[in-house]
């Protein structure tokens, strides 16, 4: 037998439902000997077997399930087909066979098959519901209803069978026995909105208006104290051109619940409706300031005034007016001030201004990390390190898990030179890394310590550092870069150094300052050739002053015996003020002369 695909997991689960069911192979059954492909009745019955037989059968089936387990799915297959010349009414043998021929894209001899599972144990839930779910792979969605029908009429406490009925009768629009199913859900379960939701969309569809109404009403009388019914048949009413009948339940709605806020938003489409633009302005007004209205409602009713408002020209004075307004009263949460900044952006109004508001969002809401993000970034742009610091303090108490305030607080103290704070801060933010935290970021924490570890002489500390950097990200390229330079500067594992120098150079061919620190570490490995072609690729990109770089390059081409162009690039070394007692002599004794070890 041709092996088209796996079956390892459909199988395991065939296993786990057969093992306690197989130990009945022995009873005394009538016999009925019916080659596979053959139907068989509801009522066909086991065959009857010798105690010899049965043992036999279990014998075949578990050596069966045995060779699968190990990947010999022919050996399988021929074992399986064997148990059936033992015992060709075997239900489980024909259940197992199906998920076999399933898994091997033979829906046809699934399907007969699971059949054959269901005709010989037509009480077993679990085979009468694979055959269902087999009948809908194949689209065949009549005989997979008369299935769950026949489950639900031999075990009536299972509803959700119930429901499954429903979808499948909903999806044939077959609108009696949605009704009807609908009935027994409600038999079963009692009284519900979702069947009495479900009735109204029905009747809809067969436009008896008078029935869906019918059914709304019978809703909101069997909940009497919830008003939320009394507004949902408003909105029908209002829906079906029933302006009047629906103001009436809106009023009553209100004479019960005067702070209802849901009727309140009904009246909105009512007066909208009927062309009272003027009342549903006022009456939007009042309930975006109104304490009792919910968030969600006034972000979509400001959102909804925004869109409006853009599609007629987009007068952003009146929807700031109306941000302030709101904005002065007490607020659930940030939302609205989150939503005025976005409207602010979207106006490309002053960043000092925008920044106004997020501040006004985080007094609101302080422990929101996006809003403080987002005035850390655009204090970062105008580099107030200071004002950085200030907000991410209270950060990393609100969100300690938010590696981002750690790294900008860290970063802002590296910057101004507070290598103690920014080292200290780093390595409070390294304690929140774990496995789902963002690598890069991560990496990026263990550079930055490196860097200021190496520049306090802690050099041991520095290179295990950047292992961890590289541990995270293998391709950090300033990582590489500064890790490559500082070994090469101690003189060590040049070998290592370069090949990690040489990333950066692949990664980044144009960057004068990888260029150098490569060029320099085969200087140092003696192969001055190499290293004069990359430090001229270096001086062809320099975009600032050269510094250190002219300095290299001079030494370079010393050890290449060109001793003019040395000069010339000591010389601009010391014009770029690279201060050094080394580079005085090689100027002052026209000769390259190696640095001293510090």
């Amino acid at each position: 037998m041709k092996r088209k695909g796996t079956i390892r997991g459909c199988w395991a689960a065939v296993v786990a439902a057969l093992l306690a069911i197989i130990t009945g192979c022995g009873q005394t059954k009538t016999v009925s000997r019916e080659p596979v492909g053959k139907g068989l009745s509801a009522t066909a019955q086991r065959a009857s077997l010798s105690y010899n037989d049965s043992q036999r059968l279990k014998y075949f089936y578990y050596g069966a399930i045995a060779k699968q387990m190990e990947g010999h799915y022919t050996e399988a297959y021929e074992l399986l087909r064997h148990c059936l010349d033992i015992d060709p009414t075997a239900a489980e043998v024909y259940f197992t066979l199906s998920a076999y021929y399933a898994e091997l894209d033979e829906d046809s001899m699934a399907l007969v098959c699971m059949k054959r599972a269901a005709e010989l144990a037509p009480t077993n839930s679990t085979y009468m519901e694979r055959l269902a779910m087999v009948h809908i792979n194949n689209r065949e969605v009549a005989e997979a209803t008369e299935v769950y029908e026949r489950l639900y009429t031999t075990d009536r406490s299972r509803t959700d069978l119930l429901q499954t009925l429903l979808k499948l009768y909903t999806y044939q629009q077959d609108i009696p026995n949605m009704l009807q199913t609908l009935d027994r859900i409600e038999t079963a379960e009692g009284s519900s909105e979702e069947v009495s939701m479900a009735r109204v969309q029905i009747f809809e569809q067969l436009g008896e208006k008078k029935k869906a109404l019918a059914e709304l009403k019978h809703l909101a009388e069997a909940h009497p104290l919830d008003m939320s019914y009394r507004v949902m048949i408003g909105n029908w009413l209002l829906q079906n051109g029933k302006s009047y009948e629906a103001l009436q339940e809106f009023n009553k709605v209100l004479e019960a619940e005067p702070g209802n806020q849901e009727v309140r938003m009904s009246l909105l489409d009512y007066y909208r409706a009927v062309g009272k633009d003027d009342v549903a302005d006022q009456m939007q007004a009042q309930l975006l300031v109104h304490p009792q209205t919910p968030s969600s409602t006034k972000m979509q009713l400001m959102r909804d005034i925004v869109y409006k408002n853009e599609s007629e020209g987009g007068d952003s004075t009146q929807i700031l007016s109306l941000f302030r307004r709101i904005l002065a009263e007490p607020q659930q949460n940030a939302d609205m001030a989150q939503l005025m900044a976005s409207y602010m952006k979207l106006k490309e109004m002053p960043q000092d201004s925008i920044d106004n508001v997020l501040r006004q969002a985080l007094e609101i809401e302080p422990d929101v990390a996006g809003v403080r993000l987002q005035l850390i970034g655009s204090l970062w742009e105008k580099q107030d390190y200071d004002g950085v610091i200030a907000l991410c303090k209270p950060a990393v108490e609100y969100n300690p898990d938010e590696m981002l305030f750690y790294y900008y607080m860290g970063l802002a103290n590296y910057v101004q030179k507070n290598n103690d704070e920014a080292l200290e801060v780093f390595r409070q933010g390294v304690t929140q890394i774990d496995d789902d935290s963002n690598k890069d970021l991560a990496s990026d924490f263990y550079a930055i310590m490196g860097d200021i570890l190496h520049e306090k002489g802690r050099n041991e500390e520095a290179f295990a550092a950047y292992d961890s950097a590289l541990h995270w990200k293998s391709d950090n390229i300033s990582c590489l870069n500064n890790y490559a330079y500082y070994l090469c500067l101690e003189g060590r594992e040049l070998s290592k150094a370069e090949q990690m120098s040489y990333r950066t150079v692949k990664a980044e061919p144009k960057s004068s300052t990888y260029l150098d620190t490569y060029a320099w570490i085969l200087f140092l490995e003696e192969r001055y050739e190499e290293a004069r072609i990359y430090i001229e690729q270096a001086l062809m990109n320099l975009e600032d002053k050269g510094g250190v770089i002219f300095e290299h390059a001079g030494d370079i081409y010393a050890q290449n015996g060109d001793m003019e162009k040395a000069m010339e690039y000591w010389q601009k070394a010391k014009d770029d003020d690279v201060e050094s007692a080394t580079l005085d002599k090689k100027i002052k004794q026209r000769k390259y002369i190696k640095e001293p070890k510090k």
